[in-house]
């Protein structure tokens, strides 16, 4: 794992499924910090649901300039489809944001079938996926990081 100590980070977090997401937010930032980020440099967003991750990730990003933003948040599956549009919704918003900007925005949204598989992935029985999503921010941080001028690199 890179040491994580020269980026910033921004998180993203919905509010709804608080007890959910608030896991998966604890998860993510004992993570940054256990691999070197600087508390300071953990910038943190609240936003109302799971739709609103991208555009308060847009909104973070101008106004922090991280390295890589993080978005967590939790549709469980109802009696509609309502969670398949969220999902695409939001996972379509992310690629956008990543695309244009050259900025790693990561997916960090749990898409469960029921509260119980929810629990189980925001620290119950198979893991936390906040860890999973901090993980992944510092990786692709560092491959950004490669890639800024004075860096060798190879390939396109």
């Amino acid at each position: 794992m890179p040491d994580a100590a020269d980026w910033r980070f921004g998180i993203v977090v919905a509010e709804y499924n608080a007890h959910i997401t608030h896991a998966l937010y604890e998860g993510c930032y004992d993570t940054l910090v256990k691999h070197g980020a600087q508390p300071e440099k953990i910038h943190t967003m609240q936003v109302p649901g799971a739709f609103e991750l991208p555009a308060g990730a847009r909104m973070l990003a101008s106004q922090h300039n991280p390295d890589a933003v993080i978005c967590l948040g939790c549709v469980i599956k109802g009696e509609t489809s309502h969670n398949e549009y969220i999902n695409q919704a939001v996972a379509h918003g992310l690629v956008n944001l990543s695309i244009a900007t050259g900025r790693p925005f990561i997916f960090g949204l749990l898409t469960p079938n029921d509260e119980q598989q929810a629990l189980d992935r925001a620290g119950g029985v198979h893991g936390n996926k906040g860890v999973e999503a901090a993980v992944t921010a510092i990786r692709m941080a560092a491959l950004k990081a490669e890639g800024k001028p004075g860096k060798k690199t190879i390939g396109f």
